[in-house]
């Protein structure tokens, strides 16, 4: 990743204005707009489409874990195939220098759920280096375009049955094949590249208008030069996630604290590995989806600051789309670009998913005291989830509001109980509990309200009725 970094702020003179034409895929020029930003200057002409080498590799179920290869040249490699003109088609594109293993853990979940059809691209020749990468996907989205284009002309298959899912340089390369390609159905961009594509026009890089739908997760969006990121800090589509605001997601290490071993060599390691765990949350993510449907809920909101704060719960009355495979599912009133920001929080480790509740507990009792109050909740789903609201000085009659999002999908929530935790020293004669406790949760914004009973004693475990 170090070599993104580097390649991103160097300053590469070359010509504008020259143009070179290939069988198949058209002409590509070298000028505006692919020299419009500094960090493109260097932006020259893609290799020939033979020195690319773009490949199809089919993934069904009847072929789950040896490929097939497919070529949109020699068509009749598509009809001796498992390739089925009555499924979906997800064509899986990996970015700069990528060794194609997130690929085939990703058909290989798809085919878990789905009778589709899964192709893999493979462009390893055209993406070793970062520079020449950004100018060959122009070549490489071409070619996923004509690919998509013989289907259409031979085989008589819809366009909209198409959905491509790129990672990185591999989602502004889908954007390039979208726009040639009427009708496509959807676009998903995996934290698209930032280093030469912040800030460019919508022709260079993955825009709403490259297919009816384009979502995007964006995992490591930032400036890279300033907060180091891989990904793009533009809104790219119709639906743009930001999972914990977008840029540094938890579980991945942080660069500042290996700065102070003053161990360079050890540094340049964490880099990479930081680079990589935040880039590669998207796709983790995305895989994750698949297997749970109700899971990564996302709320329309300005600002993850803001998010952060309760401004944004619950859901408008249009609902929440969730961030991944199903954000198909989610209708939008119109397919201009909402420029709405999507925001939800993940947990580190897998399975990341995580379900968001705001409970509001007004308490009863005979005096303030110091203590923690926690809550049991369980819900439709047949699971029980266990959270701490308050702790500290607890004051009878006050009312304590807490946003939290908990690892397990409860569903609507169908019990509570109340657990107090006196923490004054000696025998202590205070009396604590819930008068009422309010859940607030779900796409949809269920709300529960809950009673309490008598108390009858210091650190109880109080069980809520419905008011």
């Amino acid at each position: 990743m170090f070599g993104i970094w580097i390649a991103t702020f160097l300053l590469f003179g070359t010509s504008t204005g020259k143009e070179v034409c290939y069988e198949r895929v058209g002409c590509f020029k070298d000028g505006l707009p692919w020299t419009g930003t500094l960090s493109r200057q260097f932006a020259g002409l893609p290799w020939p489409p033979e020195e690319v080498n773009t490949r199809f590799l089919l993934y069904t179920r009847s072929n789950p874990t040896a490929s097939q290869e497919i070529s949109a040249v020699h068509y009749l490699t598509i009809q001796d195939s498992h390739f089925s003109t009555d499924r979906t088609t997800h064509i899986n594109i990996p970015g700069w220098k990528s060794d194609g293993k997130w690929q085939r853990d990703m058909c290989n979940v798809l085919l878990k759920v789905e009778d589709v059809n899964c192709i893999n691209v493979d462009w390893i020749n055209g993406s070793l280096e970062y520079i020449h990468a950004v100018n060959n996907l122009r070549v490489a989205g071409a070619e996923v375009a004509y690919f998509i284009d013989v289907l259409v002309k031979q085989f008589g298959y819809s366009p909209s049955k198409v959905h491509l899912i790129g990672h990185s340089l591999g989602a502004h390369l889908a954007g390039e094949a979208g726009s040639r390609t009427p009708g496509l159905g959807r676009i998903t961009g995996l934290d698209p590249a930032g280093p030469c594509f912040h800030n460019t026009p919508n022709e260079v890089r993955l825009d709403p208008s490259d297919a009816d739908l384009v979502d995007v997760i964006h995992t490591n969006a930032v400036r890279f030069l300033f907060e180091f990121g891989a990904g793009t800090i533009n809104a790219c589509g119709h639906l743009d996630f930001y999972p914990n605001g977008g840029k540094h997601m938890p579980g991945c290490d942080d660069l500042i604290t290996p700065l102070f071993t003053f161990n360079f060599n050890a540094y340049k390691e964490e880099m990479a590995s930081f680079f990589d765990c935040n880039h590669a949350r998207s796709h983790r993510f995305y895989m994750e989806s698949i297997l749970n449907p109700d899971a990564f809920i996302a709320y329309p909101c300005r600002s993850y600051e803001s998010f952060k704060a309760g401004n944004c719960f619950h859901c408008p009355k249009d609902g929440c789309p969730t961030m991944g495979h199903f954000a198909d599912r989610f209708h939008l009133t119109n397919r201009k670009p909402n420029r709405s920001y999507y925001f939800l929080n993940t947990g580190p480790l897998s399975p990341f998913a995580r379900w968001r509740h705001k409970l509001s507990v007004r308490l009863s009792g005979n005096n303030a005291t110091q203590g923690s109050i926690f809550l049991r909740v369980r819900g439709t789903a047949g699971k029980t989830a266990e959270f701490g609201v308050a702790s500290g000085t607890l004051h009878p009659g006050m009312s304590y509001t807490k946003l939290i999002d908990v690892d397990v999908n409860v569903g609507n929530v169908t019990s509570i109980e109340f657990i107090w935790k006196d923490h004054s020293s000696g025998r202590s004669q205070n009396k604590l509990g819930a008068d009422t406790v309010v859940d607030v949760s779900g796409k949809y914004g269920y709300e529960s309200t809950f009673c309490g009973q008598d108390i009858t004693g210091p650190t109880i475990a109080q069980i809520l009725k419905r008011c």
